[in-house]
């Protein structure tokens, strides 16, 4: 009781701080007071105080399909509340030689994270009742030059035994599949695929990254080119394939406008991504609410982020 009571004050002084500022600077003034605190890790850090986070933050995945390519099982993570409920944890098969999938071909099973983008159900009996396609290969995988195509979560033969390999792909007994598709929304659904068991994130990194956001954010709708272009990594590549010179030129080419610019992130998912290449990466989807006098856009905006010495670089953007 004594908490909420002191929270219950906290809260009253600073709605009373907000009306004053309505009432002595205006609405906008109110809304940059508010904005302050998403650019403030302090605000994030005590927002986050109570929710699981070892998957990630989401505000609007529902479900986690988790793939540990080294113990081959597969695991339904449900959004519940402030963390996750498993639902399933299932035995499966993976591609024939080990590793990050990097050619058309390899015999290997990709690691990153993806979307499911079709459920296909006339299939050639070999491949199960269904097939859940995941968004293999994503821009993150793009741009490092990974290619191939056809990566599905698919069942066994109707009709016939199998190899305990796939050549790519991820198996699962018919009778799992089948519960898996009935348990999950696809359009709500990600696909985290990884070498070993996933590293769990933690509310520190998952606060920088959102207050890191809205510092973007805020650089980008002021103009201010330097700040804006601090947050990029020197290795950064755009999704038309600008380099970090490119694209810092293109910008100072809009920003110079200085238009009155309106930026919103909604449902924003803050999702750890398992990589081969050792490093701290993590995949950020939210939507975008994008304003100028003589251009709109409402889409996604994605990002692939990696956490440096407390700061984030953002290592693509689309």
């Amino acid at each position: 009781m004594r908490i909420l009571g002191t929270f219950l004050l906290i809260t009253t002084f600073l709605f009373a701080d907000l009306i004053d500022v309505y009432r002595t600077q205006g609405i906008e003034a109110v809304k940059e007071k508010l904005e302050s605190q998403l650019r403030s890790q302090t605000y994030w850090e005590k927002y986050l105080e109570n929710k699981d986070l070892q998957y990630g933050y989401y505000e609007s995945t529902k479900y986690l399909i988790v793939v540990d390519k080294y113990s081959k099982k597969l695991k339904l993570l449900k959004k519940v509340d402030n963390g996750f409920s498993q639902v399933a944890n299932d035995s499966v098969i993976i591609g024939e030689r080990p590793g990050d999938k990097k050619r058309e071909g390899d015999l290997r099973t990709p690691i990153g994270v993806y979307k499911l983008t079709n459920k296909l159900t006339k299939l050639d009996p070999f491949y199960g009742p269904l097939a859940l396609v995941t968004s293999y290969p994503n821009m993150y995988d793009k741009i490092l030059n990974k290619n191939g195509h056809g990566i599905w979560i698919h069942g066994m033969p109707l009709n016939k035994d199998r190899e305990d390999y796939t050549k790519g792909c991820i198996a699962l007994d018919n009778v799992n599949l089948e519960k898996l598709e009935q348990n999950i929304d696809l359009t709500k659904s990600i696909v985290l695929i990884s070498n070993k068991e996933i590293e769990k994130s933690t509310k520190e990194d998952i606060s920088l990254i959102l207050s890191s956001i809205y510092k973007w954010k805020d650089a980008w709708k002021n103009s201010d080119l330097e700040k804006y272009i601090s947050f990029y990594s020197k290795e950064f590549k755009k999704s038309n394939g600008y380099d970090l010179d490119k694209f810092k030129q293109y910008k100072k080419r809009i920003f110079k406008n200085k238009e009155n610019t309106q930026i919103e992130f909604t449902n924003i998912n803050v999702i750890p991504y398992p990589n081969s290449l050792n490093k701290k990466i993590y995949r950020v989807l939210m939507d975008e609410k994008y304003r100028t006098k003589n251009y709109k856009f409402d889409g996604e905006k994605e990002l692939f982020l990696e956490i440096i010495d407390n700061r984030i670089e953002i290592l693509a953007e689309g």
